[in-house]
């Protein structure tokens, strides 16, 4: 799916881009895709401190 830089969910929940995720989530992004440095989106932003994010991938 992603490979080593995960994806476009996964990028913009790494880098903290709350109103892009709201976007790729309204497209259809797979929450539960697979890839880059912490496995996917959801880790990124945990791992990354992005607890608005984190609560955005749950819902």
């Amino acid at each position: 799916q992603g490979g080593k830089y995960g994806n476009a969910l996964y990028m913009a929940s790494a880098g903290g881009h709350d109103k892009i995720i709201k976007q790729l989530l309204s497209k259809g992004a797979d929450v539960n895709a697979q890839g880059g440095y912490y496995g996917n989106a959801l880790q990124a932003a945990s791992a990354r401190g992005h607890d608005k994010i984190v609560e955005q991938l749950l819902s």
